[in-house]
């Protein structure tokens, strides 16, 4: 199967920022690939975000979506933690 390399920036916010050390990073990976795939490489690369959720809220390119949306090459990824309020 042919794979071709991609780079998305993923975005950190709040806690999650916190977590990873960083606001924003550039992932490598193949396509085809989906969100749940940057997830899994984000959670190996970087110290700290093994303690982000396994399916967290995300959104590409500012909508939200699935964890089994696609990715492109040059997408933007979002990492958005749970709001708390009332």
């Amino acid at each position: 199967m042919d794979t071709t390399p991609a780079t998305v920036r993923v975005r950190f916010f709040a806690r999650y920022a916190e977590l990873v050390g960083r606001s924003e990073a550039a992932v490598s990976l193949a396509l085809p690939a989906t969100v749940g795939d940057v997830v899994r490489r984000v959670r190996e690369e970087f110290p700290g975000a093994r303690a982000l959720p396994e399916r967290p809220l995300t959104a590409v390119n500012l909508r939200h979506v699935k964890l089994d949306a696609g990715v492109q090459d040059g997408d933007e990824v979002a990492f958005l933690p749970p709001i708390a309020g009332g």
